[in-house]
């Protein structure tokens, strides 16, 4: 299915009364962190900010990416992440993982940050009632990049993925990598022989490496009822993530390093299989503790290509061995696994499946639940960012009018704060958008549906006849 060539951008929809106000931060291609209102009214730019993503806290700070990403490693690994206040001045930064000392060039320092970063104080980086992100101390959790040999899971180079904590001043605190724990993610035989002829292998400047699990998202569990009701593996400290490629939704332990909760690979057994395949998925976390919701997973179910296993007509070789071709976002109960609320395209009102392509995002894109139950929905491939009531309602929407270097608006992630958290601005007026009637839009010089011409022909006796017959043909018995 194409897309058009001709579609309205900013805020499209917006209703007052149902949605939830604040401000939306996103990166914006090639222009920097953006700060818009709910009639998407632009109030305020980071420009020398990259965002993967950015993240709004209290007090109008901002975190992010400011350094060039060095070719060498590829065009995901940031050089640095940084927390700035509201004028861009940087007052926190990170770049310590990777030392580069290649010969020929001036050694520095790299932080190979992708995807995620958590600071203390909030669990999941976005607003929750009670948990504030600290902005003048504590630590801050980051998902990065480290390159590996692991010969018992390919004889390639691996593209790894590890999680650090950082405290305020920089130092390395806790670190755990993900190959590390390759016998605990499930994979069967089929999925291991598949990843080690060929783990996801991709070339990252001059040299090539697998990028066998793709994590994008790290987070804290944070305070829930699953915990205090006795359940260990909720534990506050432990970190949810999820991997893209692996199409696995996992809890670490903290303490252990070990996996104490986790679906996927696969989704054809008993326990799992009412949740249908959940496939290169992204943002999956607990709803924070204060939201409609707290205590379970919400995680953008992008469809698409993921995962390893046996060949199949979309997969000769078993690389990418699952294929859906619309999104979900699914809001799942973590201990009895039931689905507890979902948007798919078929409660989005579209017909399945021939219209299911109208939600669907195959990479990027996040979920966040707001404080009246509503859920904000990042679909990151056309850079639509909109909010749906818990009854499917769209109650706000916003399309990004700012493309990358291939043509397209493409939004990683965003997020809604309250006004509160921008005390620089003033509580800005809210207008209603109501939607746009496409059955009757135009642009100019295009002509009106319902032409004169076919009004004249509708009006004549042979089209009256005509019509007779169609109906009288539909009354008969199938």
């Amino acid at each position: 299915m194409g897309h058009p060539t001709i579609y309205p951008t900013g805020a499209t929809v917006y209703n007052p009364e149902k949605a939830w106000s604040g401000y939306t931060i996103y990166q914006a291609a090639q222009v920097g962190a953006l700060l818009i209102g709910m009639n998407g009214q632009e109030v305020h730019l980071w420009k020398d900010l990259r965002g993967f993503p950015n993240k709004i806290f209290p007090g109008g700070y901002v975190l992010g990416s400011t350094a060039q990403r060095d070719p060498e490693f590829g065009f995901q690994d940031e050089a640095d992440v940084v927390q700035v206040d509201w004028d861009g001045n940087i007052v926190w930064k990170f770049d310590h993982y990777k030392y580069i000392a290649d010969p020929g060039k001036e050694p520095k320092w790299m932080a190979r940050a992708h995807h995620d970063y958590q600071r203390e104080g909030n669990p999941v980086g976005y607003y929750a009632p009670g948990l504030e992100p600290q902005t003048d101390k504590g630590n801050t959790l980051i998902l990065v990049h480290k390159d590996v040999e692991k010969p018992e899971i390919s004889h390639h180079p691996l593209l790894d993925d590890a999680i650090i904590e950082v405290d305020w001043e920089g130092n390395i605190i806790w670190e755990w990598v993900c190959s590390d724990h390759f016998e605990e993610l499930g994979f069967d035989e089929a999925a291991k022989n598949v990843l080690f002829r060929d783990p996801n292998t991709r070339f990252f400047g001059n040299h090539h490496s697998g990028d066998w699990m793709h994590i994008n998202s790290a987070s804290y569990i944070g305070p829930n009822r699953f915990y205090d009701a006795g359940d260990e593996r909720f534990h506050p400290d432990n970190i949810i993530w999820d991997a893209r490629e692996s199409n696995i939704i996992a809890i670490i332990d903290k303490k252990s390093g070990k996996l104490v909760w986790k679906i996927g690979p696969d989704y054809s057994g008993e326990e799992v299989k009412h949740l249908g395949w959940i496939i290169g998925q992204h943002h999956a976390h607990i709803i924070p503790k204060g939201l409609p919701g707290e205590g379970n997973l919400l995680v953008f179910d992008n469809g698409g290509w993921g995962g390893y296993g046996l060949p199949n007509p979309s997969s000769p070789y078993g690389q990418k061995n699952a294929l859906r071709d619309h999104s979900r976002v699914l809001e799942i109960n973590p201990v009895t696994l039931k689905i507890e609320w979902e948007y798919t395209p078929a409660k989005a009102g579209f017909q399945e499946p021939l219209d299911s392509y109208r939600f669907y995002s195959p990479y990027i894109s996040s979920a966040q639940r707001l404080p009246n139950g509503n859920t904000l929905i990042t679909e990151g491939a056309d850079g639509r960012i909109f909010e749906v009531t818990r009854e499917h309602e769209l109650v706000w929407e916003y399309i990004s009018p700012y493309k990358n270097q291939i043509n397209a608006n493409m939004v990683y992630r965003a997020y809604r704060v309250p006004y509160e958290w921008v005390p620089q601005l003033e509580k800005p007026e809210e207008t209603p958008i109501e939607p746009i009637d496409v059955n009757d839009f135009r642009v100019k010089g295009a002509a009106p549906k319902g032409t004169k011409s076919v009004a004249a022909v509708a009006g004549t006796a042979e089209y009256q006849e005509g019509a007779a017959c169609v109906a009288r043909v539909d009354e008969q018995p199938n």
